[in-house]
Parts: C-alpha cells; sequence; structure tokens
C-alpha cells in the first residue's frame, strides 16, 4: 500500500464537504489515510475508535455519500479515484474483490453502485443508521415529500415496522427519515412508535418542520 495520499480540492473544498461538522471531515481524511489502493477501508470501526471519532461521523459521511458501504462491513471512499492516481506497477490491488466487483464508475470516474450489486440500505442497517434523503439542499423547499424511489420505499418500509404508517401524511419524508434516523442511533430500546412521535412532537413543539432544521439543531446540540 502506498505511503502518501493525496486529496482533490474539488472534493474537499467543496460546500457539500464544508458544510458536515468538523469531526466528520477528520474522520474523512483519516479513512483515506487508511484506505488500500483502491479506496477500500476493511475496519473502519476501528479507525473510528483509534481517532476517537463517533457513529454520527461515519453516518454523516454515509448520508452525505463521501463513502460508499457494503453489508460486509467494508466502505470505500466514493472519489477516491479524482483524490488518488496510483500507476499499475506500483499499485496493489484490493482483496474487497466482491465489493470491488459490485461497483461502476460515473461520468467523474467516482464509485457508484452497480444496479444489482450490494444494497446501500443494508449497510445504513448494519451502521444502525437509515438511508436520508440525497442532495436535499438541491430539492425545491415546495417539494418536501419528493424523493427517489429508493428513499420512499425504505421509508414505507421502516414506518410499518414501527406501526406509523400515518406519520407519512403528517410530516414531510426526509423529516421523518431523518427521526427514524435518530432512533436507530439509540439501539432497540429506541425503535418503537412511541420514542418516535416523542423526537417529532419535541420538534414541533421548537418549531422545526424541516429535514434542515432538524439536522442543525441535532448538530449544535452534539456539538
Amino acid at each position: 500500500m502506498a505511503e502518501r495520499r493525496m486529496f482533490a480540492k474539488s472534493i474537499v473544498l467543496s460546500d457539500a464537504f464544508l458544510d458536515m461538522p468538523m469531526s466528520a471531515r477528520c474522520l474523512y481524511f483519516t479513512l483515506s489515510m487508511f484506505a488500500d489502493d483502491d479506496g477500500f477501508v476493511g475496519s473502519p470501526k476501528a479507525i473510528m475508535r483509534e481517532c476517537g471519532a463517533s457513529q454520527d461521523d461515519l453516518a454523516v459521511l454515509l448520508t452525505k455519500r463521501f463513502v460508499l458501504g457494503f453489508s460486509s462491513g467494508v466502505i470505500v471512499i466514493k472519489h477516491w479515484r479524482l483524490n488518488n492516481y496510483l500507476q499499475n506497477d506500483r499499485k496493489k490491488p484490493t482483496t474487497y474483490v466482491e465489493e470491488l466487483n459490485s461497483l461502476g464508475l460515473d461520468a467523474k470516474n467516482a464509485y457508484v453502485e452497480r444496479e444489482n450489486g450490494s444494497c446501500i440500505q443494508n449497510v445504513y442497517k448494519m451502521y444502525t443508521q437509515v438511508s436520508l434523503e440525497e442532495n436535499s439542499l438541491e430539492k425545491s423547499n415546495n417539494n418536501a415529500n419528493a424523493g427517489n424511489a429508493a428513499d420512499e420505499e425504505l421509508l414505507k418500509t421502516l414506518l410499518t415496522e414501527y406501526h406509523s404508517e400515518p406519520l407519512s401524511t403528517e410530516y414531510p419524508h426526509d423529516l421523518l427519515l431523518f427521526a427514524l434516523n435518530l432512533c436507530s442511533m439509540q439501539g432497540e430500546r429506541a425503535q418503537n412508535e412511541r420514542y418516535l412521535r416523542a423526537i417529532l412532537n419535541n420538534w414541533e413543539r421548537m418549531g422545526i418542520t424541516t429535514a434542515e432544521q432538524a439536522k442543525e439543531h441535532e448538530w449544535r446540540r452534539r456539538a
């Protein structure tokens, strides 16, 4: 494995990256330093313990898709090929062949999941997370319930598990997904309708009506 790693300014100076908490950004750099020559990290939780990062930090990186995860516990740096380039004669191929084969490359040479590859939603479950709306800042504020089909299907499934289907008509879907995310972070004791409604009612009392407001409140509270 190479001793040096590089970072593209187009990634680490982007608004999406700089909007993340400092702790999440530090975890991204640390994971990148420990990644193999294809950008894979086989033991992210051990690295998190070593550098003092929290589960929330990894959740942010997964949610913002700066890293992608697999049900095996392995993660990969999404923009690895934009950050780093190694000549073939200096590169040691990854041992995570199955995970690599489940990925493709987009037009910007970033990793993306193949249609029939490892399901990214399983990774959120493994890390006690649920999928949040992607690119929420780019979505219309007048279309709070809009989202991709995967998010909608996940929300429907989780609300069914919580016996809370009526909530889908009472709150914006991205706000519900973030509330479910917080429930899952607290472990099994909090994965029920009563805990979910308590979070939503508390936000309502505070005048929080959007996912972005809720995220800002939670990150400020935990800072």
